[in-house]
């Protein structure tokens, strides 16, 4: 059984953790499975957003799993499949993976329907748009077990939350409910377990309607300008915004507003 569930339907993407008796947890099959879902989402011009999940209503993903993937990379087990394989001869995956050194500009929403912990946690940073159940919970639990996590935490955390909650997320090591994420800012939503796909499903729709060059194009931005001086920054967004203005779908849109109908986006 695929330890990733991806599917392709009227340009949304979604991507299910399915372990659910693992809580989830990213094998070495899962990364590698992960990886190669994000490659097709970036390459097909079609899928215009994507949402990512996990199996069940008890896990997100809590993490790496301890007996398998964590071994695997540091040397203290040996390939045992092709996933292994696979993984141990092309670690940039992992990072791939977890969209760390991987350039995506579509957008991703995050379903949080139980614990996003430790690898759970880290690629949730990696995501654009993030709802949770009310039971979610949410933690980096790495130097616990005397590792830490190198998943772009290290550098994402400190930026989407205030630098005193990340430092405690990340040196104490424990975990934190849906609240408090929510006040914090590291999610947007909370909401009931039962509508939380219907949710996620009603804004990927929201935003699949858009201009899916105009909706890169702001996360590019966003990403590109992070940390980089304020005259350079501006370089970036007028660069985004001149290449946007030139597209028919920058014609198409004041055209359909003018015209009183529903804007025809072609990516073009």
């Amino acid at each position: 059984m695929s330890h990733l569930l991806y599917e392709k339907k009227d340009g949304i993407a979604r991507m299910t953790f399915n372990r659910p008796e693992k809580r989830n947890a990213l094998s070495p099959r899962l990364m590698v499975e992960l990886a190669e879902a994000w490659l097709d989402f970036k390459q097909d011009s079609e899928a215009r957003v994507a949402i990512l999940t996990g199996t069940g209503d008890i896990s997100f993903s809590a993490g790496a799993d301890l007996g398998l993937f964590i071994p695997l990379m540091s040397g203290a087990r040996q390939p045992e499949d092709d996933f292994d394989r696979k993984l141990i001869g092309d670690r940039s995956l992992v990072g791939t993976a977890l969209l760390r050194d991987f350039e995506l500009y579509k957008p991703v929403i995050a379903a949080v329907n139980g614990f996003a912990l430790a690898g759970g946690m880290e690629i949730l940073q990696a995501t654009d748009i993030r709802i949770a159940a009310p039971h979610a919970t949410f933690g980096l639990s790495e130097t616990k077990r005397g590792i830490i996590p190198a998943g772009g935490s290290l550098v994402r955390l400190a930026r989407q939350i205030p630098h005193c909650k990340a430092m405690e997320v990340l040196l104490t090591g424990e975990p934190m409910s849906a609240d408090e994420a929510h006040r914090i800012g590291l999610i947007n939503e909370i909401v009931p377990s039962d509508k939380l796909l219907e949710r996620a499903e009603e804004i990927a729709v929201m935003i699949s309607k858009n201009g899916p060059l105009a909706v890169q194009a702001c996360k590019e931005a966003v990403l590109r300008t992070s940390g980089v001086a304020m005259d350079e920054a501006f370089a970036i967004e007028s660069q985004c915004a001149g290449r946007v203005m030139r597209t028919k779908d920058a014609i198409e849109g004041p055209r359909a507003f003018m015209e009183k109908r529903e804007a025809r986006f072609t990516g073009e």
